[in-house]
């Protein structure tokens, strides 16, 4: 049996697990693409596969589509993202990534700490801002 070259929508929410409504909007996007048949109707070659689970991958760690779009606008248009091209890409998001756990870190070790006192008031915490003197920097949380 031969394997179609072509996925239709349905065949693409089937194999990728993203709901239609997301392809048609990463296609707005222009993120994926896909051709249009007599009948109007889309078909996204099979290499398109790879690029919504480049684009799902990258968001699941954080990455804003505008960024992911930057880095799928090296790649031609119809070529699958290859692993030379994740490595790429991850290497270049790691410096942010590794930001973003060292904030996510503190963030939970300083709550942790917070939540032990009992009082669960950011403002008034005798432990974590003693007299309040953290308004002075402004409003927001000062310390996570």
């Amino acid at each position: 049996m031969a394997v179609a070259q072509e996925l239709t929508i349905g065949e693409m929410v089937e194999r990728c697990g993203v709901p239609a409504s997301a392809l048609r909007f990463y296609e707005r996007e222009g993120l994926i693409r896909s051709r249009r048949t007599s009948g109007n109707q889309r078909r996204y070659g099979r290499h398109m596969l790879r690029r919504v689970a480049f684009i799902r991958a990258s968001q699941s760690v954080g990455i804003p589509l505008a960024v992911i779009r930057e880095v799928l606008d090296f790649l031609p248009a119809d070529a699958p993202p290859t692993k030379e091209f994740w490595e790429r890409a991850s290497e270049c998001w790691r410096k942010e990534l590794n930001s973003r756990i060292e904030k996510m870190e503190r963030m939970r070790d300083r709550f942790t700490e917070c939540i032990g006192c009992g009082c669960l008031s950011f403002e008034q915490c005798q432990l974590m801002n003693p007299e309040d003197k953290l308004a002075a920097l402004g409003p927001g949380p000062r310390r996570l």
